[in-house]
Formats: C-alpha cells, structure tokens, sequence
C-alpha cells in the first residue's frame, strides 16, 4: 500500500529532512532529524515543528493539523532514505511524552 506523503527537503547527508505539512491550522514546516547517540551507529529519530524564531526542532509541540497519516507517512519516507544512505546503523524512536509514544506504537 503507497500512502499518500509530503515532499521532502533533504540536507546533503541525508540525517535532516524538511516537509510543509499543510492542514486545518494552516502550512506548518516539520522537521525530521537523525542524530547520532553515544553507541556507534545508533541514531536517534526527532522529529516536530520547526521554531520559526531559533530555527530548531521543537519535538513538545502538539499541532493537530489534520494531516497525522500524511505526516507518519512522510516520515517513514525519511527513514527509509536515511537507512539507504546509511544501512549500517540503527534508528531509536519514541514520543517526547505518553501520548505521542503511543500514537507511533499505533500508526496514528
């Protein structure tokens, strides 16, 4: 099954990723970033809305823009490309709080 996603901006090593998810709230840019953890080629998966004033991830934001499938799908299509470019290493995820943490475990 392709599920619908957003287009991504990739940085040159594949590890930040950009998407404008666009909803009921409006064009809110999301950023994905892959980054690295004290164990060799294990990477953490952030992910959330970009701070427009900083310029940086902002993963306790909850935007509820109507777009969560959208959102999902596009994610899993940065950490596939993360995983082609770097097929060694090894993606640790789960939510900034309860809530999102279950909402990864359920696909929503």
């Amino acid at each position: 099954m392709k599920l619908d996603r957003y287009e991504l901006k990739a940085g040159r090593s594949l590890t930040t990723f950009e998407f404008l998810s666009e909803g009921k709230k409006g064009k809110i840019v999301k950023i994905i970033q892959f980054q690295q953890m004290n164990i060799e080629n294990l990477y953490n998966l952030a992910f959330g809305d970009k701070n427009l004033n900083t310029g940086t991830l902002d993963d306790q934001v909850i935007t509820d823009n109507g777009d969560s499938e959208k959102v999902l799908a596009t994610v899993v299509s940065a950490i596939y490309a993360f995983a082609d470019r770097y097929p060694e290493c090894w993606i640790y995820a789960t939510g900034s709080n309860a809530a999102k943490t279950k909402a990864l475990q359920n696909g929503n």
